[in-house]
């Protein structure tokens, strides 16, 4: 029996000391965190995002994330964040004089890298493998070249083909993508570009709409070189 019970107690003991570690890890985390910190007191779900009503340092704002269950209480973590003010939420019915729309959030402080300085299409990109480069369209460019001659290009409309790496949809009444093409310059190897037609994750597409230059949207969304109002051409998923 006096075996047991130190056993027992020898159980309860290391279960103390893991939560501690835990404990002090989480402290260890938020002491570097340089994002935000918030939590949850309203929660108003929506077919694509769920919107919440957070509280930071003694301040209350909105935020939209991608849907999730998300409880009331909850405390959440996030970095990056693109700002829309008067924004009308279709799904909800409901406008927002001011709303933050968050890429990632999670329950926990991220640490694995500082966030960067957000300039031209190289904030979103995530850059995948593309086995064999995409060919540009009949009549149209590379993404290397769209970059390399974007002066030449400004206000005009062109012509490219690309696989969508990502996508956020209806914001500011458009859904925003990022295509790649295997092709690079300078470094940037994606484009952005807003539409309004529906787009699929993974799809390889072409693109047809006017380049705008110098594109700044605040909250550090700057883009050098961005495709607008962009006509979509699925081809085929890769």
């Amino acid at each position: 029996m006096r075996f047991k019970k130190l056993i027992l107690v020898a159980t309860i003991m290391l279960a103390f000391m893991a939560c501690k570690k835990e404990e002090v890890k989480q402290v260890e985390n938020e002491a570097v965190y340089t994002g935000k910190k918030v939590t949850v007191v309203e929660v108003v779900d929506g077919k694509t995002y769920t919107y919440l009503k957070v509280a930071e340092k003694g301040a209350e704002n909105w935020i939209a994330i991608s849907k999730r269950e998300t409880k009331v209480g909850e405390v959440l973590y996030y970095d990056e964040a693109l700002i829309m003010e008067n924004f009308e939420s279709k799904e909800i019915g409901r406008t927002f004089d001011k709303i933050e729309f968050v890429s990632s959030v999670s329950n926990q402080p991220t640490i694995s890298k500082q966030p960067e300085v957000k300039k031209g299409n190289k904030q979103n990109a995530e850059k995948i493998q593309i086995d064999t480069p995409i060919a540009a369209p009949k009549d149209g460019i590379s993404i290397a070249e769209l970059y390399k001659n974007r002066d030449s290009y400004k206000n005009k409309s062109v012509i490219l083909k690309g696989k969508v790496t990502k996508l956020n949809t209806q914001i500011m009444g458009k859904n925003w993508l990022h295509i790649q093409d295997g092709s690079s310059s300078d470094k940037t190897i994606d484009l952005t570009v807003t539409t309004n037609e529906d787009v699929k994750l993974g799809d390889v597409v072409v693109v047809k709409g006017t380049i705008a230059l110098n594109k700044d949207f605040g909250a550090g969304y700057f883009y050098e070189v961005i495709m607008e109002s962009a006509k979509v051409t699925p081809v085929k998923s890769m």
